[in-house]
């Protein structure tokens, strides 16, 4: 046994000091750094189990090549450059601009949208828009359920399929481990191309296990697109507890769904390594739709160089004149997102936070209740929303933009995650979303009406520090 232990701790040793030296050199942000030196210095052998699923740092890694992602935009770049009478507003240029030269998020105009706030009229429509399909069908979900309403779907899709319509699936692997292997073969079996995004097979993507595809996308026959923050499950019709779950979702009819197909193409050429650019999965744009509504589908990953819908939120609150509004289930921001809410609000701007009264995870509820209360120092108003678990992701700002899409207000969506949002330049758009704000305001509370969270004993509060010690890993 003696010798068994000189082998071990030499060895465990310099694999230790290896991961330390790899998590310093990455130049991550300081409290990522101190959160991983931690995990590996007082979790002995299990820290190292922890690094290797979910500390490695894949944004400086090349999944997909420059040649294969130039084709893949070239189409939508002929679409962009095709456009007549665009109008960037003056005061988004900056933002538009950021976004197109480090993300190819292309702005288009011509859009018509529509709003979904419950599973209800959100499946319904998906369900009769697929009904109508008649080239494809582009589904990229990181929940597709093997529920009642997962068989729907699926079964609409398998009859569209028997039809001759082209259809393709991707799911997350991780989201998707619940969910048995049949649900999906059966849709492989009738011609359905299926996909799960970045498997983890131990040992080979093991280490993958932490950077998911969690963005929640479809494109019908290049006309239709849906992009927003509900998955394919029944907890949108009804929840655990008896309530829905409250998420928002969009409908675009025109440009910007050819946004949402890149970001699908570009994701399917990850999975399948087929790329697909033939204009008829983008065709031209109704000419009733002509109109000034501007809307760039906004795309942020792990493999990117930046953070660029984290990026795009610091722009937003630092730029605000008067307000801005925000929903989101998980509350456990990056120093830069957390840095410009608190200094918008102490310029004076309207900041308003939105998250649920109760989360589905417990532990990082607890990580959040202090950066809460950070905010709510310099000035943001929290709102606590009691109507069942708000899912929704969706910020306003001066009656002048908005978007709605798939990230968190966390390190995960910033950091992690495959996310994907609609940022929307249109002053009816942001007040349709304003008004959609208010009315979830009805259905919740300030926080500082809420006693049991502002009166805490010492050691609820010395748990909590604990905790968001480690929430750059949550």
């Amino acid at each position: 046994m003696s010798y068994l232990s000189w082998i071990f701790y030499p060895i465990y040793a310099i694999v230790t000091l290896g991961a330390l030296l790899a998590v310093l050199m990455d130049h991550r942000q300081p409290a990522k750094t101190v959160a991983w030196v931690l995990v590996l210095v007082f979790l002995p052998v299990v820290g190292i189990v922890i690094y290797f699923f979910f500390g490695q740092n894949t944004r400086k890694e090349r999944f997909i090549s420059q040649r294969s992602l130039d084709q893949l935009t070239k189409r939508s770049m002929l679409e962009f450059a095709e456009q007549k009478n665009l109008k960037i507003p003056a005061d988004q240029g900056a933002l538009i601009k950021l976004f197109t030269n480090q993300n190819w998020s292309f702005p288009f105009k011509d859009n018509e949208v529509d709003i979904y706030t419950n599973g209800y009229d959100f499946f319904h429509m998906l369900l009769r828009d697929i009904g109508k399909a008649k080239n494809h069908v582009h589904i990229d979900s990181y929940i597709f359920n093997d529920d009642a309403l997962g068989y729907m779907v699926a079964d609409e899709l398998v009859e569209k399929a028997s039809q001759g319509v082209e259809v393709r699936v991707i799911y997350d692997d991780v989201g998707c481990w619940n969910v048995k292997n049949e649900f999906f073969e059966r849709m492989r079996e009738a011609g359905i191309e299926v996909h799960a995004f970045m498997p983890v097979k131990f040992p080979a993507f093991t280490g993958k296990v932490n950077y998911r595809n969690h963005r929640k996308l479809c494109v019908i026959d290049g006309k239709i697109g849906y992009i927003g923050g509900m998955n394919i499950a029944t907890r949108y019709i009804k929840g655990r507890s008896g309530l829905a779950w409250r998420d928002t979702h969009l409908r675009i009819r025109g440009g910007a769904v050819y946004g949402i197909q890149r970001a699908f193409l570009v994701d399917w050429y990850f999975v399948d390594r087929t790329l697909i650019t033939n204009r008829r999965y983008y065709p031209e744009v109704s000419e009733k739709l002509k109109n000034d509504c501007l809307i760039q589908i906004v795309t942020s990953s792990p493999i990117s160089p930046w953070p660029d819908i984290m990026q795009g939120y610091v722009r937003i609150l630092l730029q605000a004149k008067h307000y801005v509004y925000m929903e989101t289930p998980y509350f456990l921001p990056t120093e830069p997102v957390l840095f410009a809410m608190r200094t918008a609000a102490l310029a004076g701007v309207d900041v308003r936070l939105m998250i649920p009264y109760k989360t589905d995870a417990k532990l990082v509820e607890w990580a959040s209740r202090s950066y809460v209360m950070q905010t709510v120092e310099s000035g943001v108003k929290i709102y606590l929303y009691k109507a069942g678990f708000n899912h929704s992701k969706l910020l306003v700002s001066d009656d002048a933009l908005c978007t709605v899409g798939s990230t968190n207000i966390d390190f995960r969506s910033f950091e992690n995650n495959f996310e994907a949002n609609a940022f929307i330049y249109d002053e009816q758009m942001a007040c349709r979303l304003k008004d959609v704000y208010l009315q979830d305001v009805k259905e919740s509370v300030l926080l500082e009406d809420v006693r049991d969270l502002g009166n805490q004993t010492f050691v609820q509060r010395l748990w909590e520090s604990l905790v968001r010690l480690i929430s750059p890993l949550l």
